[in-house]
Parts: C-alpha cells; structure tokens; sequence
C-alpha cells in the first residue's frame, strides 16, 4: 500500500528538506509571533554571554519544529547535537549526548514526550544545574557520579504537548506552539522552494499547491516534487496551474486537500453511524486503524477545518463535509 502523500507526518521521501532549509530567522516564512519572539531571546542571550534558555516547541507535525531547531543554534552561533524520545532508551544514552556537548550548544530532542519516565529525572539537573548524576554499577557496587556540563540550550520539539509531565514542562524557560500556516505564506514557502530548487513556478499554480497542503510546509514540498515530475514529464518544466490541477487530481488530492483517507473516514461515520456522535474507539474498529493514529494524524486538519466536530458524546460529520462529499442527510447522492 503506497504511503498517504499528505500525511504530516515524516516520509522517507522528505529526506530533501534539509537541503530547502532556511538558515536564518529573517528566512522563515510564517509563524511570526514565535519567531519574533525568539529573535529577541537570542539576542539578550548573546548580550549576556549567557546560554538561551531551553526552548520547547510544540504542535502538529510538518510545521518546522525542527527547521526552527536549527535556525535557534545558527542564530546562536553554535553547533547542534540531535537525538530523539524513542533513541534514549538507557541512561548512559543520555549521558553520551550530554558529555559531547561544548559550551552554548544546543541539544535538539525531537518526539521528547516519549522519553522514559526514569531518564526525564535525569535531565532534570542537566536543564537546571548543568549537572549529570547518574548511578553507574548495580546493587552493592552502585555509586552516583556527578558529571559537570557545560552551558546548554535544550530544544525540545512535541506533537503531544499535553503527554509531558508538569515538572520537564516547567523546566524550559521558553514555550512556543507552532500553528498551522495560511494559504498566503504556504504560496510564499512553495515560491521559495521553486528557486532554491531552480524549478519554475507560476503564481497561480503556486497558490494552488498552497490551497490543497493542508496548512502544512512539510505537505506543500511534498506535492511540489510530485508537480515537478509531472511538468517535467508532461510539459515543458514550467509547473504551471492546468499542469498542477492535473497532477494534484491524479494523485487524489481535492481542491481542501482531502485524500481517499479522509473521505473514508468521513463516509465512514455517515454510512455507519448516522453521521455522529460516535466514539472513537468504536470508529477506530470501522476503519481498522489505532485511536492514536485518527487522533494525531487523521483528525486534526478535519477538525481545524470544520469537516468534523468533536463532542462529548464522540464525533460528528459536519454540514459541511455532506455538502463536500454531494451526501445529504438520508445517506443519498444529491
């Protein structure tokens, strides 16, 4: 089964990102308040010769959390370590990282709610402190090290705010959400794609992509690459708006940016339950997929967008989506 190409979530494919990545703050297209917000962080941080305070950055995958990561260490003038939640899995995981570490780096942990529990104690000296106390040996040859650290930024980036426990939360001095984009600064991101991959654009078929993205960055580069291949095989280069209409048509991708995915959810909760309310455990089972996968990836862009609601008693089609999909209340095709 090919992989849903508006998924927010990473794609092997994506691999190309880091080479469209934008370097600098001035750079960044969209997410203004965050951004302006950092821009003078960093700069009092650099006047007190002090290191940033550890920054968390958290929403929907694909917004550049850690396009944002990055920018904060060139920024800062220092280098960048990464590592992820899933990759630490011991203590001496996280005391590998921490021990490389220069003075003013920054640490970037990526999915940071899924670090263990045990190991997020941890970290705790290591964000206040600048210490890492760690046991080493087992039951009565166990002894407690204290490493010293040097000065550190510690970005953590988040899908799932609300899985981090209140005392790894209250320990970054700096929290910012990062929220979908608007059709106007996806048009912008898309343009800047085009030149930095040397790709013509039009105007028109750049606000298209944008249109049908999903508010997502990560989305609108996808569906870039896929209208290159078709202009290029199909046309004459140029990416041009009958050319984008076309492919973004073959690859099923509607004029909101619904898929076949989100149709059969859609349909799923009119032709099965009426339109709603439902539960989701019960519509999980509909649709064969897990609750965290219709919670992180499905839902969000349907909710945001006014497709479905989610109440009390569970989900519900909207209006809106029946008039989307030509149903009317009795299940019928208009």
């Amino acid at each position: 089964m090919d992989e849903r190409i508006v998924t927010n979530h990473e794609l092997a494919e994506d691999t190309f990102e880091g080479t469209i990545r934008p370097d600098s703050i001035d750079e960044y297209i969209g997410q203004s308040e965050v951004k302006d917000n950092l821009n003078v962080f960093i700069k009092a941080a650099k006047m007190r010769d002090e290191a940033l305070d550890h920054v968390l950055l958290y929403g929907p995958p694909g917004l550049g959390k850690t396009t944002m990561a990055y920018i904060i260490a060139n920024e800062l003038g220092s280098n960048i370590k990464t590592t992820s939640g899933p990759a630490i899995e011991k203590s001496g995981d996280l005391a590998a990282v921490l021990s490389t570490l220069e003075p003013g780096d920054v640490l970037f942990i990526d999915e940071i709610h899924r670090i263990p529990r045990y190991i997020e104690e941890i970290l705790y000296s290591a964000m206040e402190d600048f210490t890492l106390d760690i046991i080493v040996g087992s039951d009565s040859s166990s002894r407690n090290i204290r490493i010293d650290l040097p000065p550190f930024t510690l970005v953590g980036a988040t899908t799932r705010a609300g899985d981090l426990t209140g005392p790894l939360r209250d320990r970054f001095g700096i929290i910012s959400k990062l929220n979908y984009y608007t059709e106007e600064e996806l048009t912008q991101i898309v343009l800047r794609t085009s030149r930095v991959l040397d790709c013509s654009i039009d105007e028109a078929a750049a606000v298209e992509l944008a249109r049908r993205s999903r508010g997502t960055p990560r989305i609108a580069n996808r569906l870039f690459k896929r209208v290159r291949d078709y202009a290029l095989v199909m046309g004459n280069g140029n990416i041009d708006l009958q050319i984008t209409k076309l492919a973004l048509d073959k690859l099923k991708v509607d004029a909101f940016g619904l898929d076949e995915t989100d149709y059969n959810l859609l349909k799923s909760i009119i032709e099965k339950f009426n339109g709603g309310p439902v539960g989701i455990d019960s519509l999980a089972s509909s649709i064969g997929e897990e609750v965290t996968t219709i919670e992180d990836v499905y839902e969000p862009y349907l909710l945001q967008n006014g497709f479905l609601k989610r109440t009390s008693r569970g989900r519900i089609v909207t209006e809106k989506a029946y008039e989307h999909l030509k149903i009317n209340r009795q299940g019928n095709l208009f």
